[in-house]
């Protein structure tokens, strides 16, 4: 049984490897479809021989069987919106071939064969946000790649649109030729928002890496305590990922010569004989208890990998076809609760992450809050130039963004499709919603990271000095997309370019 990981995705998604089928890779595929073949010839099967949805109570005649295919594909593509970009649309390509590999659909291998063309040869179908309720499968994305597939629509080679009977033609690539149930094959199932899902995560992923780098960072260059992100602390709370962000943070922050030891106040005969203390003994939370509120991001990340590889390794359509029980099986392995709950959870999880880099960066800003630092982190004229002021509007109003996204999709389910597909999940809705939150998570943490670097020039030399050796490697890797503002400049080109560094480098810490 083929089986992928979300580091398969990455490299066939966003790396763009070669997408290379075993020997026996498509045994199952057609044994599959031959039994299929013959199963059916003197018998009801659904959308075999019948319509589809609530029209399956008509039956098809045989002479226009292939026809039926051709009918579903063309009238379900309906998309509208924004297309996927590259990325995406090659994971949902990935996602529906593996489905396929399973053996379990009874489709043609002409469709595995089509499927890998279009991924070796960069060919990118046109697939749209907008149009799956994400129940019966994501019909309608998926129709607008099945389209794509029998020659007809639009594709994007190069990040050019062109029609895709020409990029076929130009390739030597015949249209693919639909046969038995390959229509119904193709449309119904997860793979759309399963592929996005898939995405999500490994960027989701990454984004956390910097932002448990940006605490530790704002840890540091406020000479805050270590005791809040150690082992003896973190051990009496039985979580695994607040464990994992501390111990994230303890290696980060590893050879810091800023960082205070709690012994340093236990054996301060000057603190115990003072008033007032001049430092403060606990830091705010948003320095103090990264921890606590990552360690829950990273344990709902990392379980929504389990889920969506899970969906990613299923047969996800209907009906099923098992030749080893003799028997074609009817359900609902289409439905996409399980990804639309999980993509719900991560929009929400990202969102609380945007808030902690954005409370963290009003930190920065607000002298009167860190002691430390000029307002807006201002290297410039007071009242004549102003800093990181502009620029923090800009990560507030997309945190606000983000929270206004992150009301659940999951359970807003209408009923469709002549009240047959009477709950649905809603799942592409959630998965594209969640792609957006990421997006506005990464805006916010090329703000604040930006913003980091600033107050790291804006202390002593040889307080830069003592700073951990991974501080400075992100110190200078941000340096090369955004420079220290003393004079007043656009921010807006340095901001999208560490961006784009943040989002394409895998980063560990």
């Amino acid at each position: 049984m083929n089986s992928i990981s979300l580091a398969q995705i990455e490299q066939y998604a966003i790396d763009k490897k070669e997408f290379l089928l075993a020997e026996d890779a498509l045994n199952n595929v057609s044994k599959s479809f031959d039994f299929l073949t013959e199963f059916s010839k003197d018998k009801i099967i659904y959308g075999i021989n019948t319509g589809f949805g609530p029209m399956a109570q008509y039956r098809i005649d045989t002479d226009k069987l292939n026809h039926l295919q051709y009918n579903l594909i063309r009238s379900h593509s309906s998309g509208i919106g924004k297309p996927l970009d590259e990325t995406y649309a090659r994971s949902v390509m990935v996602a529906r071939l593996n489905s396929f590999l399973q053996g379990n659909s009874g489709i043609s291998s002409g469709v595995i064969q089509q499927l890998v063309l279009f991924l070796n040869k960069g060919i990118v179908p046109e697939i749209f946000e907008h149009g799956s309720v994400g129940a019966s499968g994501d019909l309608v994305q998926l129709s607008h790649l099945g389209l794509n597939l029998i020659g007809e629509g639009y594709v994007y080679e190069n990040g050019v649109r062109q029609k895709t009977a020409d990029v076929l033609a130009k390739h030597g690539i015949a249209p693919l030729k639909m046969e038995l149930r390959d229509g119904l094959g193709l449309i119904n199932g997860t793979s759309c928002m399963t592929g996005i899902a898939a995405v999500n995560l490994i960027y989701a992923q990454r984004l956390v890496q910097w932002a448990i780098a940006a605490s530790s960072m704002i840890n540091e260059i406020m000479e805050a305590f270590d005791d809040s992100f150690s082992k003896e602390l973190n051990a009496v709370k039985h979580h695994k990922g607040q464990q994992y962000v501390a111990s994230q943070m303890r290696d980060f922050l590893a050879g810091s010569e800023m960082i205070r030891s709690r012994e340093e106040l236990f054996k301060d005969d000057t603190a115990l004989t003072t008033r007032e203390f001049e430092r403060k003994i606990q830091e705010y939370y948003s320095i103090r208890c990264v921890p606590q509120i990552i360690g829950p991001i990273v344990d709902t990340i990392n379980y929504a990998q389990e889920v969506v590889e899970n969906e990613l390794n299923s047969t996800n359509d209907n009906p099923i076809v098992r030749p080893d029980e003799n028997n074609v099986f009817h359900g609902g392995n289409f439905h996409g609760d399980y990804i639309s709950l999980e993509m719900d959870k991560v929009k929400i999880v990202l969102t609380k992450l945007s808030m902690l880099m954005e409370r963290q960066l009003n930190f920065l800003m607000n002298s009167k809050l860190n002691g430390k630092f000029p307002p807006f982190l201002n290297a410039g004229t007071w009242g004549l130039n102003f800093g990181f002021q502009g620029i923090q509007f800009t990560a507030t109003s997309t945190t606000a963004e983000s929270q206004a996204l992150s009301t659940s999709v999951y359970i807003h389910s209408i009923p469709n499709n002549n009240d047959n597909q009477d709950i649905v999940s809603m799942g592409t809705n959630s998965a594209v919603l969640a792609k957006q939150v990421l997006e506005n998570s990464y805006q916010v943490m090329s703000i604040h990271i930006m913003a980091i670097c600033q107050a790291i020039d804006l202390l002593e030399p040889e307080e830069k000095e003592r700073l951990s050796s991974k501080t400075k490697s992100i110190y200078a890797q941000i340096r090369t997309k955004a420079s220290f503002i003393k004079e007043d400049v656009p921010p807006a080109e340095s901001i999208a370019d560490v961006y784009q560094l943040i989002k394409e480098t895998p980063f560990t810490i």
